[in-house]
């Protein structure tokens, strides 16, 4: 049970992009937490000793009344916009049924993240529901906190996805008149400190704070900061017929993955989503990145991003501290277990294009530490008989990784080998599929010889 010290927090949407980092950043703290999803099969807690997960359905007053049980704050991150029919109504309804059950169960505070976005006629839907939910929970709830945010910058948030899908895909863009509409986004590691400090921030009554990056940009400023970030040369070309209406249907070709919440997202693109009141700049002294940061900070997190992955397994008869062991002595002079003939030629090739090439070698012929050079790969992190992750250092269309990672099993351990390639533009990608039967080829033997190693130090 929670102490008097540390009251209970519920997060609804625990399972979006927002919610776990939330809960993430509130684990972190030690906050008891309760969860409340529709599918607990999906969350995992980084503290299981803290956080408590409840399945149950938002439209369901019961479910709602036990997920409040004993709780101080309750955060609403739900939505309906992946929902086929009437998503406005439905949201209207969950809104009501949460803000009865929230004032029903005591709760102090509701904090709840919705859209910027001047209220009128002229508002989209998806915008005018994102208002019209926050009404609801501070007319019918208690003291209620609504912050409004245009676009997030973060891996793994929607709206950036998007972004980055379009810019990565399309050499060239013919951008409808809405790419020139302002926003002001922000990153996602402002909205969390924002949602954080909103539990405690002294206040007589419910009010709406707007809160934006210090950057107002248009959407094609946006998609050219993403591209030069990148490297990537991106051409626009702007035409004034392409509606929201037609550019959601273009979407659809190009990022499916995106494109039936994508199409809800750019109807609402044609509204201004910039800051008017600054009032959250005074009550909560957050000083948000600009967007530049941002969007590098986004591109470091690789947490959303959905990169290209090659992943090989293999059952080991020796143990962990074993076969990490043989993984440690990879390269350098001991060479890279297979096919090293090519790996000499990928070294002169890319000494040939002013890469580093193999020259550099490794410091010691049997440790590695962080930090370290390997050839023309780098540790990146390394915990002794688990992991070891080189992040690339050659002439690439892109950013990749190889990690090794060891877990013990029964009778021994499971030996995983991970090759994770995250491409720039179609130049990257056409290199991946390109060169993807000899990585495989080269991949799967590198495991295998390791293995073969493994099993000889296992007999020695």
């Amino acid at each position: 049970m929670p102490s008097e010290a540390q009251p209970l927090v519920l997060i609804t949407g625990a399972n979006g992009y927002v919610g776990r980092r939330l809960l993430a950043a509130l684990e972190a703290q030690g906050q008891p937490i309760r969860c409340f999803v529709r599918d607990a099969k999906r969350l995992t807690p980084a503290s299981p000793s803290t956080t408590q997960i409840q399945q149950g359905d938002a439209l369901d007053p019961v479910s709602l009344a036990k997920a409040m049980t004993g709780v101080d704050t309750a955060y609403y991150l739900m939505h309906s916009m992946e929902t086929t029919g009437d998503f406005a109504s439905m949201e209207r309804q969950t809104a009501g049924l949460f803000a009865h059950a929230a004032r029903s169960a005591g709760i102090r505070r509701v904090i709840y993240l919705g859209g910027l976005g001047t209220d009128g006629r002229d508002l989209s839907p998806h915008l005018r529901s994102r208002h019209e939910v926050g009404e609801i929970l501070r007319r019918e709830g208690p003291l209620t906190v609504e912050f409004r945010a245009a676009i997030i910058i973060g891996s793994g948030s929607l709206s950036f996805e998007i972004i980055r899908a379009l810019v990565e895909r399309l050499p060239v863009m013919v951008t409808p008149r809405w790419v020139d509409t302002p926003s002001q986004p922000i990153g996602i590691q402002d909205v969390i400190a924002y949602l954080m400090a909103a539990r405690e921030i002294p206040l007589e009554g419910s009010r709406v704070f707007e809160i934006g990056g210090p950057n107002q940009v248009s959407y094609r400023d946006l998609m050219r900061e993403y591209a030069g970030q990148r490297g990537l040369c991106r051409w626009m070309i702007r035409v004034p017929v392409l509606t929201p209406r037609l550019s959601s249907l273009w979407l659809a070709l190009v990022t499916p993955v995106y494109a039936h919440v994508g199409r809800k997202l750019i109807e609402g693109l044609r509204n201004p989503t910039v800051v008017r009141n600054f009032s959250a700049c005074t009550a909560f002294g957050i000083e948000p990145v600009d967007l530049p940061t941002a969007i590098a900070q986004a591109l470091d997190d690789k947490s959303g991003h959905p990169l290209l992955q090659e992943i090989f397994t293999r059952t080991l008869a020796a143990s962990s501290q074993t076969a990490f062991a043989a993984i440690e002595r990879i390269g350098g002079a001991n060479g890279w277990y297979f096919a090293n003939y090519l790996w000499k030629l990928r070294g002169v090739i890319d000494s040939l294009l002013g890469g580093v090439g193999l020259r550099r070698g490794r410091n010691d012929p049997n440790h590695l530490q962080i930090g370290d050079m390997l050839d023309f790969w780098r540790v990146e992190s390394m915990i002794p008989g688990r992991l070891l992750r080189l992040r690339a250092e050659m002439k690439l269309p892109g950013r990749a990784w190889l990690e090794f990672s060891i877990k013990d099993i029964s009778g021994g351990s499971e030996l995983r080998q991970t090759a994770t390639f995250d491409p720039y533009g179609l130049g990257g990608l056409l290199y991946w599929y390109t060169l993807y039967p000899i990585h495989r080829w080269i991949f799967k033997g590198m495991l295998r010889h390791i293995t073969y190693a493994i099993e000889g130090d296992s007999h020695e």
